[in-house]
C-alpha cells in the first residue's frame, strides 16, 4: 500500500516510521507546509519514504491526516471523493463533526473514514470498547485526558479549556461550560490523581454511535490553576517541541448479572508516540481490511479491541486495569 502523511510533526512523524518499518507498506509519502521538517523527516525515513509538495489523495491508496485541525477537513473530502481511506488524529469537535458526516458518502465508496484515531480520542475510544466486553449492559462512558503531544496538541489543549463541552446525558447532547465538572481523577502511575475539567473534547461524538443504549457520556482534561486562568489568553510561551508523559483513564458502567459493576482501564505514554502508533496501526489495519465496518466513525465501531490492543503492546503501547476499589 500507499500511504500519504499530511503533517509530520510530533505524531505524522512517528506515524510515518512505523509504516515505514511495516511490510505492508510499499511507500510513504511525505507532506508538511514546512518543507524543511519534511525534509528532514524523510531523509530519516530512508529510501520507502518520498517528499511531496501537496496532499493529493490520488497518489496514495490511504491519507493519514495528523496536521493541524483547520487544514485537514478539506483534505479528507477530496480523500473520500476520490475512493481514500483516511485516517485522521485531529481531536477537536468541529473536525470530528466534519469528519462524520462523510459517513455516507464513506459507505457509497467503500472506504473507511477513521476519525480520532491518537491517543486520545483513538486508545481511549478503543478502551472503552474493551471495557465494555466485561460487561452485561453498558450505560455510562467517563473519560479523562492527561498531558499533550506537540505543539499542535498542546494548541489544540488550550483552545479546548476555553470552548463549550460536550457531554451526552439521557440520551441527549449537553453543552457544558469549559472549566466546569471539576473531578479529581487517578492515572495509572506515575501521573496519579489530577484535577480535571469539561473542555471541548470530542469524545462523546464518536463513542455515542458505538454503545447505542448509553445514557451518559462525558469527557474531562486534566488542567492546573494556571491552565484555567491562561485559557482564554494567547499561549503566553511556545509549547514545547514535545509534551511529557501523559495518561488516559476511561470508566465504564454498567450491570453485570444483577448488580452494578465499574470496568476502569488507562494507560500512560508520551501522547505523541502513543498517538502516532495509534494512528498507524489503524491506518494498517484500514488498508488490509479489517475494520468491522465502512463509513466514518471513531476507533470503538471500528475495530476489534483486543487484537488491536495487542498490536499495540507489541509497539509499546500498553494499556493498564485499575484493580483497586
Amino acid at each position: 500500500m500507499r500511504v500519504l502523511v499530511s503533517g509530520v510533526g510530533a505524531v505524522g512523524a512517528r506515524a510515518a516510521r512505523y509504516l515505514v518499518a511495516d511490510g505492508a507498506t510499499e511507500q510513504v509519502l511525505v507532506h508538511d507546509t514546512d518543507r524543511k521538517r519534511r525534509d528532514a523527516v524523510v531523509r530519516s525515513l530512508g529510501e520507502r519514504a518520498q517528499p511531496i509538495d501537496e496532499p493529493d489523495p490520488d497518489a496514495a491508496d490511504l491519507v493519514l491526516l495528523a496536521s493541524p485541525a483547520a487544514r485537514q477537513a478539506a483534505v479528507a473530502r477530496a480523500a473520500v471523493a476520490a475512493g481514500r481511506h483516511v485516517v485522521s488524529v485531529g481531536d477537536s469537535i468541529p473536525l470530528v463533526e466534519q469528519l462524520l458526516d462523510l459517513d455516507a458518502e464513506a459507505r457509497e465508496r467503500g472506504v473507511v473514514v477513521a476519525a480520532g484515531a491518537g491517543f486520545g480520542p483513538g486508545l481511549s475510544c478503543v478502551l472503552a470498547r474493551h471495557a465494555a466486553a466485561e460487561l452485561d449492559a453498558v450505560d455510562e462512558i467517563h473519560v479523562a485526558h492527561h498531558g499533550t503531544g506537540g505543539p499542535a496538541c498542546a494548541r489544540q489543549h488550550h483552545r479546548a479549556l476555553r470552548h463549550t463541552g460536550l457531554d451526552w446525558r439521557d440520551h441527549t447532547w449537553r453543552r457544558r461550560p469549559p472549566g466546569s465538572g471539576r473531578e479529581l481523577c487517578f492515572f495509572p502511575d506515575p501521573i496519579g490523581g489530577a484535577d480535571c475539567y469539561r473542555a471541548a473534547l470530542p469524545d462523546a461524538l464518536l463513542l455515542v454511535p458505538a454503545f447505542p443504549t448509553v445514557s451518559r457520556v462525558t469527557a474531562r482534561l486534566a488542567a492546573t490553576r494556571r491552565d484555567r486562568l491562561t485559557a482564554g489568553l494567547p499561549m503566553l510561551r511556545p509549547p514545547h517541541a514535545e509534551g511529557r508523559i501523559g495518561g488516559l483513564r476511561v470508566e465504564v458502567r454498567g450491570r453485570r448479572g444483577g448488580a452494578r459493576a465499574t470496568v476502569v482501564l488507562g494507560a500512560v505514554d508520551r501522547p505523541a508516540v502513543a498517538a502516532g502508533t495509534v494512528a498507524a496501526v489503524t491506518a494498517v489495519w484500514v488498508a488490509t481490511g479489517r475494520t468491522l465496518v465502512t463509513g466514518a466513525a471513531g476507533l470503538a465501531s471500528l475495530v476489534e479491541p483486543l487484537p488491536f490492543l495487542h498490536e499495540l503492546a507489541r509497539a509499546g503501547v500498553r494499556a493498564a486495569v485499575f484493580e483497586g476499589a
